[in-house]
């Protein structure tokens, strides 16, 4: 989960490797009304011209398959609609509103509804729902003719993911209002695609440092783009208590008051949070909350004393250190608490999962640390939810509904024999708070240096001996905070790397990072028009001029 070793947080980058301030996001209404200045490509990485006309397509997450028609394009346009069929129901119509205001229309303009004896206009962008079982629930079917694009799903989740992967396949200056009065174009062909994952995760410690809610919906909006689905939120540690526990109200009142450092920390309240969480269903993100214990938990313990088994309330913890803090795990008091704490989360979370952390317990017996799982697990499931836990669990006595994350070496092996599911976080490949060399000046490097083609070249089926894929839940990239304060710390450490996780993710063929760097070095444009602060990797040949003036697929 975190570091090894305490760290020191760092204020601010360099402004060598700084590329934007942070702008809006994916959500249209955030978009940029200017397009910025044109950045040059690194010396060491610049395209050449032979390798932007062996570009096919620039889509990422890499689709199952890609079938374009040289020459030939569907034109959008003022007279573009957007069409559903009357029968869709709300999801569906939600999905093609969103759709609308990516093309410019109002706010709130509704889709064209066609019934079932109606014949589907020309100039339109059809999305219809079907059945295909080689589809799954979120895979879809995207058709470009001149006449029409259909995008074809078994699930209202498929429909969304086809719109992310046609929005790649225009121009980038769709990004911008000016793009409204433009003529833009989707190459035709076909795209046919389904994830290999069910989990494909992002994880953000707002426990260190605190995130307002505008960033964690940023945030949202980029991991949606590129068809993340699950967002784990580091909700407690030795730092910091982020959310409103109304049972418990000192939590925030006393613990919600520090973070590393010197800043003033901040907490979500059980009402932000409940919006936060129908803010990222919209987007086919589902919020996983997590209450780390019985380590990582110093600021509960100092928010009521009757947590200690000393009845003394420890200081406010601003510090980096790990594993000095220990709920009292022999007192009915903390499984009162523990069980107040996942009825109240619970209840704003309509996903079946509660992360319990569980890592880096230093202070407590084997066989101690074993019944305090044990005990916690049941508290979950009497409360209706599924628990997920740091590798470190898997010596407990798990039912095979709970989830092991694994980040080192673990026992995630004996949970898979007893019929478990594993999410891989392997730190050394998906931790993004790893520098990217030693010359990164935010993060640490406990792990490793992780430069992006470490985040890519992995194969999850065989990252664990003894965790076959079929046993493999999916993937995350945990970003811990220590040395992050403010959210362009976040998108620098985050970014390009998640966008290789997400591909890890969801492409189910054969993965080559030569394809896969040459498509990123062409996204490097849109994550500029979406205001994204990202780290100019010189592995990757970013595409040089204006993010506003160049498509990232040349049919």
């Amino acid at each position: 989960m975190t570091s090894r070793s305490s760290a020191t947080p760092f204020i601010a980058l360099c402004a060598t490797v700084m590329l934007a301030a942070c702008g809006g996001g994916t959500s249209p209404a955030t978009r940029p009304t200017t397009a910025p200045a044109p950045v040059a490509a690194m010396p060491n990485a610049a395209t050449t011209a032979p390798a932007r006309a062996n570009l096919a397509h620039a889509i990422i997450p890499l689709p199952t398959s890609v079938t374009l028609v040289p020459g030939s394009a569907f034109v959008v346009d003022s007279t573009t609609t957007v069409v559903v069929a009357a029968s869709a129901g709300a999801e569906v119509e939600r999905i093609a509103a969103q759709l609308l205001e990516l093309l410019g229309r109002p706010a709130a303009t509704p889709p064209t509804r066609l019934a079932a004896a109606d014949t589907i206009p020309t100039h339109a962008i059809y999305l219809r729902l079907g059945n295909d079982t080689a589809l799954g629930d979120e895979g879809y079917r995207l058709d470009v003719t001149p006449a029409l694009v259909t995008i074809t799903a078994n699930r209202p989740a498929g429909l969304f993911y086809g719109t992310q992967t046609m929005r790649q396949m225009l121009p980038v200056s769709i990004e911008y209002p000016a793009a409204f009065n433009r003529v833009l174009r989707i190459p035709a062909g076909v795209v046919i695609d389904a994830p290999r994952f069910a989990w494909r995760g992002s994880m953000l410690d707002v426990a260190r440092h605190f995130l307002p809610l505008e960033d964690v919906r940023r945030h949202i909006d980029r991991m949606a783009f590129y068809k993340l689905n699950r967002l784990h939120l580091h909700l407690a540690d030795d730092q910091g208590w982020r959310i409103e526990i109304k049972s418990w109200p000192k939590l925030t009142q006393i613990g919600g008051s520090s973070q590393v450092g010197n800043g003033a920390g901040g907490f979500y309240t059980q009402e932000q949070f409940a919006e936060l969480v129908r803010y990222a269903a919209e987007r086919y993100v589902t919020i996983v909350p997590e209450i780390d214990m019985p380590s990582h938990i110093n600021a509960a313990l100092a928010s009521y004393p009757s947590l200690n088994c000393d009845g003394v309330a420890p200081p406010l913890y601003r510090g980096t250190e790990v594993g000095f803090s220990l709920i009292c795990v022999k007192s009915d008091t903390t499984y009162r608490f523990i069980t107040d704490i996942v009825r109240e989360i619970g209840a704003l979370t309509p996903s079946p999962w509660f992360h319990v952390g569980g890592d880096e317990v230093k202070k407590l017996t084997h066989d101690d640390y074993r019944a305090f799982i044990d005990r916690v697990q049941g508290i979950v499931r009497s409360q209706g939810k599924q628990m997920v836990g740091w590798g470190e669990i898997a010596v407990a006595a798990l039912d095979p509904s709970t989830v092991v994350q694994s980040w080192i070496p673990d026992s995630s092996a004996l949970h898979v024999a007893r019929g478990g599911k594993v999410i891989l976080s392997p730190a050394t490949r998906s931790y993004l708070d790893m520098k990217y060399d030693s010359a990164t000046l935010l993060g640490l490097r406990w792990a490793a240096l992780i430069e992006v083609r470490d985040s890519y070249d992995w194969d999850p089926a065989t990252q664990i001996t003894g965790v076959p894929e079929r046993s493999v839940l999916g993937v995350e990239a945990p970003l811990w905070s220590e040395t992050l304060v403010k959210a362009e710390d976040f998108e620098f450490m985050a970014f390009p790397r998640l966008l290789a996780i997400a591909e890890v993710g969801w492409s189910r063929g054969p993965r080559d990072f030569e394809s896969f760097r040459q498509r990123l070095g062409a996204q490097g444009q849109r994550l500029t028009a979406l205001g994204v602060n990202f780290y100019r990797s010189p592995q990757i040949p970013w595409w040089e001029g204006s993010a506003g003036s160049a498509s990232t697929l040349l049919p």
